[in-house]
């Protein structure tokens, strides 16, 4: 089970990996970000590949070309009728018709030049030894279609203008018989996907994410961070228990910690490096996260009732012996105090009982701290730092052990002066 819409992938985290030139190579990017893995193998499989990309970043950095050419050239194959391709007819529509022929040859010459660059420029140079050996493979296919074109001859005939019907005909030929063989299609499947690649090496060398490591004995993060924020704080969580309960007044930035914990789990099941200096976690079956719950119009749920279910699905995965990494921010705030207590702690209480699963859960309920479990340190408790001086509250974002009694309510209503404008 993934349940991580709250996240935000394809809106906010996407952005951070997609540098593509066209929209079909954007295409596979928004495949690979929003899609975990189903094994850790996979994900080592993945992860490998993209630290080839990233080995070879020095013949990469420059990759760049006019995305107009790319949709015109693949517009161009895609309309190509084989059926009505033979020599005698093009070299009749050639001969006869200038307007025939100077389309035809705008689009060759263009697409030559673009699939010369690119091998030329990039492919031709790079370290396929440094990749794993399937997508090696690959490589050496994307290599093997440029140079069936033959595309040096016909870009030294350009050069010295010389470019004329017979090099049309034999480059159309070319063209319909790698369509009606099937090479065409995967062709562009093998390029869309290596720009995909690329493209998601990219963000990870730009913004200094980091691949983590899988151990099913820890669960550690380094320096980890919400990738969207300008000026993120960085803050440091190591689990000692499989429940973690977050405090701290509002406003102090509980959700996004919440949220930057989930992004860096979701991207390392997804096979990529995360916003950290380091990372270590196991390997879940199950991701859930629910941090923007809300009443729900359409399924007629409240927002206490979506609340319900969504644990109620998170404990039939953990009690099916799936590991699980679920965050449950503000728990049960959709129900009255005296509810939302009672119902809080049998619920910390049980989740004890999964220790091969992950559970993070903020909340606004100091009586909490009453429980057994917190007195004996049979779950971690942390929270993030707000100060006050002269009641005004300074938020450093900061993650400390421990936990938070400061209320912010009463201090901001009256900072605003309500109490004044509220009297008659």
């Amino acid at each position: 089970m993934i349940n991580t819409q709250d996240l935000h992938i394809e809106e906010e985290i996407r952005p951070l990996f997609d540098f593509t030139y066209n929209s079909y190579s954007g295409a596979e990017v928004k495949d690979i970000l929003t899609k975990t893995l189903s094994s850790k193998e996979a994900i080592f499989r993945r992860q490998e590949l993209l630290k080839g990309f990233i080995a070879n970043r020095e013949i990469l950095r420059d990759y760049s070309y006019y995305r107009f050419n790319l949709a015109e050239i693949y517009e161009f194959l895609e309309t190509i009728f084989v059926g009505s391709v033979s020599t005698r007819n093009m070299r009749l529509k050639f001969m006869f018709s200038d307007k025939e022929r100077e389309k035809k040859r705008g689009k060759l010459i263009l697409l030559v030049r673009l699939f010369y660059a690119i091998n030329t420029d990039y492919l031709s140079k790079i370290d396929t030894s440094v990749f794993p050996a399937t997508y090696a493979a690959e490589l050496e296919e994307l290599k093997k279609f440029f140079a069936s074109f033959d595309l040096e001859r016909y870009e030294t005939a350009f050069n010295k203008n010389k470019f004329n019907t017979k090099h049309m005909v034999e480059l159309m030929l070319i063209i319909t018989q790698k369509i009606g063989n099937g090479e065409s299609a995967a062709f562009w499947k093998r390029w869309f996907l290596f720009e995909a690649y690329l493209s998601v090496s990219t963000g990870i060398t730009t913004y200094g994410f980091v691949f983590p490591v899988f151990d099913d004995a820890q669960f550690s993060l380094a320096e980890f961070y919400h990738p969207v924020l300008k000026k993120p704080v960085k803050n440091d969580i190591t689990a000692r228990h499989n429940v973690i309960l977050l405090t701290g007044p509002n406003m102090s930035g509980k959700s996004t910690l919440l949220k930057a914990v989930s992004i860096c789990v979701y991207l390392a099941h997804a096979g990529l490096a995360v916003p950290a200096a380091r990372a270590a976690m196991p390997f879940f079956s199950t991701i859930s996260v629910a941090i923007n719950l809300t009443d729900s119009i359409v399924s007629g749920y409240s927002h206490f009732m979506s609340e319900i279910i969504t644990l109620k699905n998170v404990l039939l995965e953990a009690k099916n012996d799936s590991k699980c990494f679920a965050v449950f921010d503000e728990l049960f705030r959709g129900t009255n105090i005296e509810d939302a207590l009672e119902i809080s702690t049998a619920t910390i209480k049980g989740l004890t009982h999964f220790p091969n699963s992950l559970f993070f859960i903020s909340t606004h309920l100091h009586q909490l701290k009453d429980m057994e479990e917190i007195k004996t340190n049979k779950i971690n408790t942390c929270y993030i730092e707000c100060n006050l001086a002269d009641n005004i509250p300074a938020f450093t974002y900061k993650l400390k052990e421990g936990w938070s009694d400061l209320k912010l309510g009463r201090i901001l209503f009256e900072k605003e002066d309500l109490n004044r404008l509220l009297a008659r």
